[in-house]
């Protein structure tokens, strides 16, 4: 490997390394006889993902695992990494800038080569959440950016052809995140059901799947999207649930603030609703509360519980609050926040108060 300036680069295997670089001649981005410097990113559950420097080139390779990691037995089809790599394709075609280009692609290994984002200049939204840097102008742009793409795909029977991912879709979001916690909580499993049921029938708009912090970076002309794996053609009241679901999980892990993620998750709604044009925003929004409460759930009795809420009190309040709040069938995305803020003030064990 080539030498490269940094810190602690996470040692890998020889063999590791050499199946990194034989993808890399693959893709016609190295040859044989190049000196190739690969550090191996931490983080990732469903895949793997490394940092990339030939000569003055740097970018990401990103390979799809068969089995993620998590406690749970949680499977999901390797080839989408196809799906990832078209879903950016089509994202930097509607709104350049968008989500990282595409380099190179090599489906025999599931392996797929994509732009480099220095991290001093393009920093991890969730990192800016945790730290206290919460800025709702940002969330407004996320909100609106996020529709933008969306409303761009309404009707496209092209990119629903394309994106018909069904069973991806199904395994990687709907049965660990929604399905998985109707078995365990019985009281709630027919909303929860419902929910999922209504996702998998519907054909609106491409949606991203995992519209998260952790994948979204703050870039100097707006979010950048990152892993879209879970990319399917279905309902993008999913996309928006999906992210405002986390601006609620933040007041929880950091109550002091729960005032600035309940602005971001305000503006981010508003500025999505301000672009919606294909349907009647009160019928998105009752779909979008309920999926919200059942991706409350499951972030902490689902296959992929979040790993900041670590405290049984945590996923206590968590679990009570999304379940009470789907046993009353809450239908507005503000109505849930109104009763976030309230049951957030009444928990002081949660600021560690006695």
């Amino acid at each position: 490997m080539a030498n490269k300036a940094d810190p602690n680069p996470l040692e890998i295997e020889a063999q590791e390394a050499l199946a990194v670089k034989d993808a890399l001649v693959a893709m016609g981005l190295a040859a044989a006889g190049d000196g190739v410097w690969i550090d191996k990113l931490s983080g990732g559950v469903s895949c793997d993902v490394y940092h990339v420097a030939l000569g003055a080139k740097e970018f990401c390779l990103k390979r799809a695992l068969p089995k993620l990691r998590v406690e749970a037995d949680w499977r999901a089809p390797v080839e989408r990494s196809i799906t990832e790599a078209a879903w950016m394709k089509l994202a930097n075609k509607i709104a350049p800038g968008r989500a990282p280009k595409i380099l190179g692609e090599d489906p025999a290994r599931h392996v797929f080569a994509m732009e480099f984002f220095p991290p001093e200049k393009f920093p991890v939204w969730k990192a800016k959440l945790a730290a206290g840097q919460i800025d709702a102008d940002f969330a407004g742009r996320v909100g609106g950016q996020l529709v933008y793409l969306h409303a761009s795909t309404i009707g496209r029977r092209d990119v629903e052809k394309n994106f018909a991912n069904d069973a991806q879709f199904l395994a990687l979001r709907l049965d660990p995140f929604l399905l998985h916690v109707a078995r365990k909580h019985t009281e709630v499993g027919a909303e929860l059901r419902a929910a999922a049921r209504g996702v998998s029938r519907a054909r609106i708009a491409l949606m991203h799947g995992d519209v998260s912090p952790k994948n979204i970076l703050v870039g100097p002309n707006g979010p950048v999207f990152l892993d879209a794996e879970t990319a399917c053609y279905g309902d993008p009241a999913f996309d928006l649930a999906f992210c405002l679901n986390h601006l609620l999980l933040k007041c929880v892990w950091h109550p002091e603030w729960t005032e600035l993620y309940l602005k971001s998750f305000s503006r981010m709604r508003s500025d999505y609703f301000a672009g919606i044009t294909w349907e009647a925003t009160d019928a998105f929004e009752r779909r979008a509360a309920r999926l919200l409460l059942g991706l409350l759930l499951a972030r902490v009795d689902g296959k992929s519980p979040a790993d900041y809420l670590t405290s049984e009190a945590q996923q206590f309040f968590v679990r009570v609050e999304a379940i009470e709040m789907l046993k009353a069938k809450f239908s507005t995305l503000e109505a849930i926040a109104t009763r976030w803020r309230k049951a957030i003030n009444l928990a002081p064990h949660l600021r560690g108060l006695p």
